[in-house]
Formats: structure tokens, C-alpha cells, sequence
């Protein structure tokens, strides 16, 4: 079936849309939905069977929906209306959620039902959930909704509310003051709602100081009280604030009036008005260890997978300290949402000078991955919970092991970025693993990949379990194993001797070397592409179009010559 992916942007839930229905045979080809002509003409040149529209902020146009099947995918429960499903059951404490997958008519999200998938809600963030239960229902969503259109005399459900198992309703814009803090009445468990109902956008509106900011990435402080509304101080880049039962960590925030309007880590922001605000020891952490018999785990669930100059250094460090344990294994565990996306470029950009801060931020990722690669004292396991993407999966690839949960995203190229050559050891550790011809592909296609293709490419050395929970079961399991072989002492010592070798052949100082020249060329050089990139990352500047390499109906070398006028 010819499916054309109508979205704002190419995220987490479109990127899945697109990996699974090319993997089961569909011609898949996504336009971002910039105004009416643009998506009219993405349907004009297409001719799609099928249109799939999972992030939209708009509606369908009429002159397409009128003429073909277009089906929206909603955050919500059968028959939950508007555009803050997943907020407002966030905010409400809903035990169960879902996602609808109805046909666009003329009255938004009331058109006939194709499929719906329910999920029990957890306690986590609005960006988290999206990433994790709402994609996964998403996409099971999509897949029975396509099934159905290939029966014959399928018909989709009416909206009705008098049905049952209708429980939704039509919920309006939510707005701040919906989520408005009052840190004299509201418990830690209802602040938590409110962040999380709004993280990643918009955040939630208060002022700090007198400062009006946006509250981000929030976290109950377990064991620290105070007056209701006080900081009661800082711990890494997050600070604490007193509710009026607990306290609560807020690890990031958005100043929309300063020098840069954009998230950035909460210190970061508020500055010298926090001069005196005391350290809280053994406080808030984006970095923890743990061990389980002969194996270590160090997680890193850095916000939105981003890894600072500051948090590589941190994480080098830490790892260092887990390397001189009396353990076998060292696994690498990220976060939950994310593995890694290589370097953070809101810090980058809200930097003095992005160009050094750029240069800092990929030395210290490449001081760490050095220690990755050099390790002779453990068996080392990169376990990707969550998406990772451009440096991130290749700082995964510097371990011995890289096992992903089935699923995940994987972003394993830097050019989108204003043509970043890239850095992290790739040129040694991919052809490494894949060979050349197929490291070029990886790097040169732009293409986000599933696990299956990774897998096969030689990129994963495996992938299971269908949700976190499964993953770390076993993971956990597979660990436990490899630092029990009876052969460990023997495979330690092969590791050893292939690294020896390898070094012999060509230090690993040289790749290091010809990658940075070029990125240097990145940073530094006349072409500004790479920082017109961030800047335009950074502030979301919408995109002007689609890139080719998800617009097959855009790319003129694929059609007849009569046909190319139409793609200008």
C-alpha cells in the first residue's frame, strides 16, 4: 500500500511510523504539513493509498480529506476530543490512557474509529509517555487500522457517546492557568502533575526570584522539607523547592524574556541570583551506579539525551570510578527515553562562543568513549532503553556489547546537523563492526533505523523485550551470564589482544585526529551550515520543506521528466 505520512515534524512516534510500515512492505514517504498547496502537492505527486497523520497542529484540509482516507492519530481514549488529550489526563491522575486512530472529517477528532489501544498510565512525563506507551499504542493502532483497510467490507465505528465503552469527552485548550503552581497549597504529587503534564512543551509558567520562567523536567526530592515555595537549594544543575508536603528537584528551565529563550539547565539559567543558594550533598544526581553481583550498571537518563561538556566529564568520571569495582560487566544504561544523542547544543548555543563550547563538549565526549574503547578490565555493555541518535549511537558502539530494547530508534548519522562530519571514534568503530560498505550506508542514508535493520547491518549485537520492564529483565539475565561464563577470563583476554592489534595497525590517537581536523572545519571553517543548524534546532524554526530522503515523491530523479515541473 502506497502510505503518505502527513506530520509537523519527523519525531519519535513519526520515525516508528515510518521504520515499521517499510519493514512490512509499504511505500512510505512523509511530508511535513507546512500549509494547504505544500500538502496538497505532497498528495498530487504521491497518490497515496493511505494518508497517516500522527502529529499534526492543524487540521486536514478539506480538499484531501474529502477525496481520501486520511487517518489522525489522537492521544486520547475513544472518544476524548482536543488538543490536550495526554496533558489533561496527566494532570487528572487518569489510571489508563489510550490512543485513537479515526478518520479526518469536518469536526476535529469525531470522525469514525478504526482502532483504539488502551495503556495503564505511569508516573512520568508528558514527553516520556509520548515516547514510550503513546507511540507504542500508536503504532499497534496504525498496524490494525491498516490490516482492517485491506478486509473486505470492514467499516469503521461511528463516534457515539451513548456506547459504553465511549468514556472520553471534548476537553479544551489546556492553558496555564489549568497547571499554575501554588506552592502553598499544592502537595509534591500535584506539582509533579502539573511539570509533567507540560514537559516538554510548554512547560509550566512561574517566577523564581521575581524571575518569570517556564519548570521543566521535575523530580520528587525524597527526605527534604522547608517552608512552602523556598529554594532550598541545588544539587548538580537542578534545583530544590520546598512544597507543602516534600520538596521537588526541577532540573531545567526556560527564561522566554532572557538572552536565551530556550531550555537550559536550571542553574544555568537563574545564575548569580542563586549565589547563595547552599549545595544539598548526595542531592539530585543525573548520574548513578549500582551493582548486582559481578556486574555494575551506571545510568545516565540526561534530559532529552543530551550530554553537555560538563555531564561527559561527569559520566567519564563516574565510569572511571565503576571500572576500579571488584566487577566483571559494566553496563552502560542511559536513560529510560533516551540512550544518548551525542552532544547537548541548547548549552552549546547558549555558550559565549558556540564554537569553542562546541569543540570542549566533543573532546570531553571523546574522552569518554576513549575509556570505553581502552577498558581491559571488564566486559563492557552499551543497553539502549530508549532512542539514540548521530554521537550516541556511536559512543554506544564503544563498548563490547550493544543490546538495544526491541523497538527503540536508532539516528546513526551526523549530517543533518549542517553536514557535522562527526566524531565519538566513529571511522574506527564502525567499519570496524559493519565494514566500510555498510558504514557508509549507515552514515550517508539519514534514515532513521529500527532495530530489526540495525541488527542486521551488525550495528546492535541484539535486541528484546517489548517494553522497558521486559528489556531490563532480561538484560539483566544476559549480564549476569557474561560475567559468569566460564570462558570470561579467555574472551577478556581476546578483547585485549584484538585492541593491542588494532592499535598496532593504527592508534587510536590518529582516528581521533582526522575526525576532529574535519570537525574542526565544523566549527571553525567558512561554511556556517553547522550552526545555522543548531541555532535552527535550538529555537525550532520551522522547516521550509521536506528533505528528500523522507519525500521519495519529491526527488525528481525518481519520476518522469514530464513530471518535475510539479516538485518546484
Amino acid at each position: 500500500m502506497k502510505i503518505l505520512i502527513l506530520t509537523h515534524a519527523f519525531n519519535s512516534l513519526s520515525q516508528r511510523l515510518h521504520i515499521e510500515l517499510k519493514k512490512r512492505g509499504h511505500t512510505v514517504s512523509v511530508e511535513f504539513d507546512i500549509n494547504d498547496a505544500v500538502s496538497e502537492q505532497a498528495v498530487a505527486l504521491f497518490q497515496p493509498e493511505l494518508i497517516v497523520a500522527p502529529f499534526l497542529k492543524r487540521a486536514i484540509p478539506e480538499t484531501i480529506w474529502r477525496h481520501h482516507t486520511c487517518l489522525i492519530v489522537h492521544p486520547g481514549i475513544k472518544g476524548d476530543r482536543g488538543p490536550s488529550a495526554l496533558d489533561w489526563a496527566i494532570l487528572k491522575g487518569a489510571p489508563e490512557w489510550g490512543v485513537t486512530v479515526l478518520q479526518a472529517n469536518a469536526e476535529m477528532d469525531a470522525g469514525d474509529i478504526w482502532a483504539t489501544v488502551n495503556f495503564p498510565m505511569r508516573a512520568a512525563s508528558k514527553a516520556s509517555l509520548y515516547r514510550n506507551e503513546v507511540t507504542d499504542a500508536a503504532l499497534q493502532g496504525v498496524l490494525l487500522a491498516v490490516e482492517r483497510m485491506e478486509q473486505a467490507g470492514f467499516q469503521p465505528e461511528p463516534l457515539d457517546y451513548a456506547q459504553a465503552d465511549v468514556k472520553g469527552t471534548l476537553q479544551p485548550l489546556m492553558r496555564q492557568s489549568d497547571r499554575r503552581i501554588d506552592w502553598q497549597q499544592d502537595t509534591t504529587e500535584t506539582v509533579l502533575r502539573k511539570i509533567r503534564s507540560a514537559d516538554g512543551f510548554p512547560g509550566v509558567l512561574d517566577w523564581i526570584y521575581g524571575q518569570e520562567v517556564m519548570l521543566y523536567d521535575a523530580h520528587a526530592a525524597d527526605g527534604l522539607y522547608g517552608e512552602p515555595g523556598m529554594l532550598l537549594g541545588h544539587s548538580e544543575q537542578a534545583i530544590c523547592r520546598a512544597t507543602v508536603d516534600g520538596a521537588v528537584w526541577i532540573g531545567h528551565l526556560r527564561d522566554k524574556q532572557g538572552v536565551h529563550p530556550f531550555k537550559l539547565p536550571a542553574m544555568r539559567v537563574l545564575g548569580k541570583r542563586l549565589a547563595e543558594l547552599p549545595k544539598i550533598v548526595a542531592g539530585y544526581s543525573d548520574i548513578h551506579y549500582e551493582e548486582q553481583g559481578r556486574v555494575g550498571y551506571l545510568h545516565f537518563p540526561f534530559y532529552n539525551g543530551a550530554m553537555s561538556t560538563d555531564q561527559c566529564n561527569r559520566l567519564r568520571e563516574a565510569y572511571v570510578a565503576a571500572r576500579r569495582r571488584d566487577t566483571r560487566v559494566i553496563v552502560l544504561m542511559g536513560g529510560p527515553d533516551f540512550w544518548s544523542n551525542g552532544i547537548h547544543l541548547n548549552t552549546i548555543e547558549a555558550a559565549e562562543s558556540p564554537a569553542d563550547e562546541s569543540w570542549a563538549n566533543i573532546n570531553a565526549i571523546n574522552d569518554l568513549a576513549r575509556e570505553i574503547i581502552t577498558t581491559e578490565s571488564h566486559l563492557t555493555v552499551s543497553a539502549l532503553q530508549g532512542n539514540a541518535g548521530a554521537g550516541g549511537v556511536f559512543l554506544a558502539r564503544a563498548a563490547d556489547r550493544v543490546w538495544a530494547r526491541s523497538g527503540v530508534v536508532l539516528n546513526p548519522h551526523y549530517k543533518d546537523m549542517g553536514n557535522l562530519f562527526g566524531s565519538e571514534y566513529w571511522t574506527y568503530l564502525l567499519p570496524k563492526r559493519v565494514g566500510e560498505e555498510r558504514a557508509r550506508r549507515i552514515t550517508q542514508a539519514r534514515l532513521p533505523m529500527g532495530t530489526e535493520e540495525a541488527g542486521e547491518l551488525g550495528l546492535l549485537d541484539g535486541y528484546f523485550g517489548q517494553d522497558n520492564p521486559q528489556f531490563l529483565v532480561e538484560l539483566k539475565q544476559r549480564a549476569k551470564a557474561l560475567a559468569d561464563d566460564a570462558d570470561f577470563d579467555q574472551i577478556l583476554r581476546d578483547k585485549v589482544a584484538t585492541r593491542q592489534a588494532d592499535e598496532q595497525e593504527k592508534p587510536l590517537d590518529e582516528y581521533r585526529r582526522e575526525e576532529l581536523e574535519r570537525m574542526n572545519l565544523n566549527f571553525y571553517g567558512f561554511d556556517p551550515s553547522y550552526h545555522v543548524a543548531r541555532y535552527n534546532f535550538v529555537y525550532k524554526v520551522p522547516k521550509s520543506r521536506t528533505p528528500i530522503t523522507i519525500a521519495g515523491h519529491r526527488d525528481i530523479s525518481k519520476r518522469p521528466r514530464d513530471d518535475w515541473s510539479q516538485a518546484s
